[in-house]
């Protein structure tokens, strides 16, 4: 067979059923290869998007998401998506075109040394230089982007390989490679911290919702009524309903969440990685006995610098823990701090309330079930939803906060959208809603039926935020904008502009009950 005929065959023995890209020249043979394949090849509108759907794709499936994009200028369009996931630990597997071998080697039309390129976002990539090897390559792409801690891949295919003829064939998929038992006298050292701990405290990260962890972690609480804060990607590990949830890291008007933090003498990380939140914040003071629990070990930090680290699958470790551990940690420390979060975040807007980000939420909170799912691009509506969004199930808000790139929330829609059957909605400011709002063309060309809210403040709040916080005054933020209903109605959904609390009411519930593309735009 061809060389990218092996290509599209190994990704269907990886289970691969969509593959996001923009076409090109270089790609011709592997777009052929995929048209008689099962394998569905979705074009894009931009090679960022591309790679943010199988960015998200990655985040809700669990199983590598798979991007393909041209070379030169797509390879690098393609670049942001990639690193992206590769900070969220989100599992990727990117594939760009590359000009013929034979003129690699000289300056070249569009050709730039992609591999060298890509080294620094991935966790491992290579050039198919040969199709000898393109079996192998491709099963080690998939097995180390989905091994844990899970993030990006990348091969390059140049054009004159993907024509070559080979004999090879696609290698079996295994069982993923599973980590150890935690090691025993970790789990007993861990264990006597807590015990001797009168303000225990477990921070939920990200890799708390992957895998079987978030049913561990619920077993964990439920038998010690040890308290936990999630960060923004770790929201729903443990469910917000829970009487031991403390929500997120800064949630409340006062800092409720952050006021128990301090407080807390032990903390357990589970699945915790310190590009999500930074552990100064935290921990600024290095008071705190913290226990490190993880599928690696953790990095070194001055503010993170862990009494015990526990390397082992964080569910297995858990579940050592609760064995070992005698702990019945008395609520009433950290019962006040609970029930101001809550009524913060139950309370509906009044009339004459403004109209503000974190004052919608628990509009939107009313109109959507546990399991539905929120994506939420970059900007200051990211930090109301992270600290105010009640979360009830694990991977049911997708923030990205490793990497924290805009433009996420429209193309991620459209993986989530295609992967699940639970409603979908993205939230968005204006200035991430059009760096990709293009892909709005992309979901309604595939049938996709989600909802877009577009926060519109014509600015970049979030900078404007800081800088006056800083200089007390802002620069450069201020943007101009269409008229976002009418721009989404260009594309033939139904759009609508909710400018009161009634309307706003009204308008979430009716988009998010809708099985259509819907967007509506709610003037801050």
């Amino acid at each position: 067979m061809k060389a990218s005929d092996l290509l599209v065959e190994c990704l269907e023995a990886e289970g691969v059923e969509y593959v996001f890209g923009l076409p090109g020249e270089e790609l011709e043979d592997v777009l052929f290869s995929i048209r008689d394949s099962d394998i569905e090849f979705i074009p894009v509108r931009h090679e960022q998007g591309a790679a943010f759907m199988a960015d998200v794709h990655g985040r809700v499936t669990g199983c590598a998401g798979v991007c393909l994009s041209t070379l030169g200028p797509g390879a690098t369009n393609l670049l942001t998506g990639v690193a992206d996931a590769h900070l969220d630990k989100s599992p990727l597997v990117a594939i760009t075109g590359q000009a013929g071998l034979e003129r690699l080697h000289k300056e070249s039309h569009q050709a730039l040394d992609i591999v060298h390129t890509y080294r620094s976002v991935t966790k491992w990539n290579a050039q198919l230089s040969d199709p000898e090897v393109i079996n192998e390559s491709v099963r080690k792409a998939f097995k180390l982007a989905e091994y844990e801690k899970p993030g990006a891949t990348h091969l390059e295919f140049p054009e004159d390989v993907a024509g070559e003829e080979t004999s090879a064939e696609p290698l079996e998929v295994r069982e993923q490679v599973r980590r150890p038992d935690p090691d025993r006298k970790s789990v007993e050292r861990a264990a006597e911290l807590l015990e001797a701990a009168e303000h225990p405290l477990i921070i939920a990260g990200n890799g708390a919702v992957r895998t079987r962890t978030a049913e561990g972690l619920r077993d964990f609480v439920s038998e010690t009524s040890v308290p936990v804060v999630g960060t923004y990607m770790g929201k729903g590990a443990l469910s917000d309903a829970d009487d031991h949830s403390l929500f997120t890291l800064d949630s409340g008007e006062n800092g409720e969440s952050a006021d128990a933090i301090s407080r807390a003498d032990c903390v357990l990380a589970v699945g915790y990685d310190i590009a999500e939140h930074d552990p100064e914040k935290w921990n600024p003071n290095l008071d705190k006995r913290v226990i490190h629990l993880d599928h690696e070990p953790a990095e070194v930090y001055e503010h993170y610098n862990p009494d015990v680290e526990l390397v082992c699958d964080i569910s297995a470790g858990l579940e050592a823990l609760l064995e070992e551990v005698d702990v019945a940690c008395p609520e009433a420390w950290y019962r006040d701090q609970r029930e101001a979060l809550v009524e913060q975040m139950t309370n509906t807007p009044e009339e004459d309330d403004p109209v503000t980000v974190r004052n919608v939420l628990p509009l939107l909170r009313d109109v959507m079930a546990d399991e539905d799912v929120l994506i939420s691009d970059v900007g200051s509506h990211k930090m109301a939803i992270a600290q105010d969004f009640p979360t009830y199930e694990p991977n049911s808000v997708i923030i990205s906060n490793g990497l924290a790139s805009m433009g996420i929330a429209v193309p991620g829609g459209i993986a989530a959208d295609l992967a699940l059957d639970s409603n979908v909605v993205v939230a968005t400011g204006d200035g991430g809603f059009l760096m990709n709002a293009a892909e709005i063309e992309t979901a309604t060309r595939l049938g996709c039926g989600y909802t877009i809210i577009v926060f519109n403040d014509s600015e970049y709040r979030l900078i404007t935020e800081n800088q006056e916080a800083d200089k007390g005054e802002h620069y450069g933020t201020e943007l101009t904008n269409p008229d976002f209903v009418t721009f989404g109605e260009s594309f033939g959904i139904d759009a609508v502009r909710a400018e009161s609390w009634d309307k706003i009411g009204d308008a979430l519930q009716w988009a998010v009950e809708s099985d259509e593309m819907t967007l509506v735009e709610i003037p801050m």
